[in-house]
């Protein structure tokens, strides 16, 4: 590698350059590019790859690698104008983005950028990025010779607009949030099916549904659905403030066209790397987009519970019959209390309920909820191994064990709930 174009000697034509301030601060890019390209690449700075792209040495370029921190937001016109020269003359183009804001990237992207990888990267990012770009391109129709070419990223298809219908409590989007009160509990579980029920509630005019994986450190939704995760998600949470709704839909991944999710970091993150204030921008940008919110929360406490409480029309908390979780609810409900926080939101869900005829079941179900000085309202069967296999294969219930009990039960809670919002909505008419 050399420390520019012009120093270097060897006859062979360069394949590839990467572009940035200095290249030096991205010494994992470095490694990547002598991995995959040898001594066929060259690295430039921005002010040297506009003026390289007009000499003929460039008619070799496969692709520009494009370094880019959120140092350079100042300077991301210039970014923004390399992407539309090389795209000009068909070299393709990879932002390797560290701290990059979603709003800059997703015009980086929207100017022609054909992939993305964030940086640090991860093993064999780089080289899946290369594979994408080095893929032949289709030939464009000469009618649409003048258009702009779409960015090629890999992610899931972007879904589709929010739809305007009639179903929503007092006029606005519902936000419904389920927390296990201990592990094991049912919480992802009720939080993935109950949203994709909701999805389905109506087949002439169904609400749009999200799916909100706000579980920083377990979140199991892409994995209950087979869903990637995706790198972008730690900055879409970082600067969900800035954010418009254009760059939050690019955050998001489709399942079966119905529902969007809104995944988990790909990696284990503090809890308080976001706050009140990030969560109740996402909160806002994802009940502009849909009609039905659902937020699949962190076992434990956090300092923006608060936030999605007060937003939430429902916050179910599900639990099991056995000493950990009525103790873990005693504890919960005294939390809220204390702060004066709406313990009348609250849901309580039994998960693995005792049956009809389990008398004694029901006695201790009885028991638990005078204890707790609480209504137990919703009250959901064990499903069996069925429930499990439906996780492993990454579908919903419907999908695998449509006459399972837990599935049907489910089935009824979304159903009331959405009952509910046809009431309210004809109520605020």
């Amino acid at each position: 590698m050399s420390s520019g174009l012009a120093l270097r000697s060897e006859p062979a034509p360069v394949l590839a350059c990467t572009v940035s301030q200095n290249v030096h601060h991205f010494d994992l890019l470095i490694e990547d590019m002598e991995a995959e390209l040898g001594e066929a690449w060259g690295d430039l700075t921005f002010d040297e790859a506009r003026a390289f792209l007009d000499q003929p040495d460039a008619s070799a370029l496969q692709f520009l690698a494009l370094a880019v921190t959120a140092e350079d937001d100042l300077d991301l016109g210039m970014v923004g104008e390399l992407v539309v020269a090389a795209k000009a003359r068909r070299i393709r183009t990879i932002l390797v983005a560290h701290d990059l804001g979603p709003a800059a990237l997703h015009e980086l992207l929207r100017l022609g950028a054909d992939d993305f990888v964030p940086y640090p990267l991860a093993e064999g990012a780089l080289h899946d990025a290369i594979a994408r770009v080095r893929a032949p391109q289709p030939t464009p129709e000469p009618a649409a010779a003048a258009a702009p070419v779409a960015p090629v990223v890999a992610a899931q298809p972007e879904p589709a607009a929010p739809m305007a219908i009639a179903p929503r409590i007092g006029g606005k989007a519902a936000v419904f949030a389920v927390q296990g009160l201990a592990g094991g509990t049912g919480a992802s579980t009720l939080a993935v099916n109950l949203a994709w029920e909701l999805a389905n509630i109506d087949k002439q005019r169904a609400p749009s549904v999200c799916l909100l994986d706000l579980d920083l450190q377990a979140g199991t939704v892409t994995t209950y659905l087979d869903l990637p995760r995706r790198d972008t998600v730690i900055e879409v949470l970082q600067d969900a403030q800035t954010m418009d709704v254009e760059a939050f839909k690019q955050a998001l991944l489709g399942y079966e066209n119905k529902l969007s999710v809104f995944p988990a970091p790909p990696e284990l993150l503090p809890l308080d790397l976001i706050g009140p204030e990030e969560v109740e921008a996402l909160l806002n940008l994802a009940t502009q987009c849909f009609d039905i919110v659902v937020v699949d929360m962190p076992h434990t406490l956090v300092m923006w519970t608060e936030t999605v409480l007060h937003r939430a029309d429902v916050y179910f908390t599900t639990m099991e019959l056995d000493m950990r979780s009525a103790q873990n609810a005693m504890r919960f409900i005294k939390a809220l209390r204390a702060e004066n926080l709406p313990v009348e939101k609250l849901n309580f869900v039994l998960n693995r309920a005792p049956g009809l005829t389990d008398l004694n079941g029901k006695g201790r179900v009885k028991k638990l909820a005078e204890s707790l000085g609480v209504k137990i309202a919703t009250q959901l069967p064990d499903g069996g191994k069925q429930v499990m296999q439906a996780g492993d294969h990454g579908e919903p219930l419907a999908a695998t064990a449509r006459k399972n009990v837990l599935r049907k039960e489910i089935a009824k809670l979304a159903a009331g709930l959405h009952k509910a919002m046809l009431g309210e909505a004809a109520a605020a008419k």
